[in-house]
């Protein structure tokens, strides 16, 4: 592993150092010459969204197949869809269909419960 450490440490100085200079080029960059930059950097944003979404798909348990165990146990979307649709659409999450979450409240769980205890000790 320390043999790679090297390497890792390189691929991810390139992508921060290239993502430094597009936010200076976004910030400081001439109209003119931004405009054939930034066709060509949302064409290789658009395909990197693609591809790392396709990676993401749901398997047939429901699940992301590429995301770690420890948060494949949440059903579909994983955290890189959630990511991608917040990054990109600049929104909350949609709701998304799963179970409602119901909380219990005294007209049902409680009363039943005062019922019996009262019936028990009466």
């Amino acid at each position: 592993m320390a043999g790679r450490q090297p390497a890792d440490e390189t691929l991810r100085a390139a992508v921060l150092r290239r993502l430094a200079v597009l936010d200076d080029l976004a910030r400081h960059g001439d109209a003119d010459d931004l405009l054939p930059l930034a066709r060509t950097e949302l064409h290789r944003l658009t395909d990197g969204w693609r591809l790392l979404l396709t990676a993401h798909q749901p398997g047939t348990d429901g699940r992301c197949r590429v995301c770690p165990a420890r948060f494949r146990r949440r059903r579909w979307p994983c955290r890189v869809w959630t990511m991608a649709y917040q990054h990109l659409l600049g929104d909350g999450v949609p709701s998304v269909s799963r179970r409602p979450f119901r909380r219990h409240t005294g007209s049902r769980g409680g009363s039943r419960r005062r019922n019996r205890s009262a019936t028990a000790t009466g």
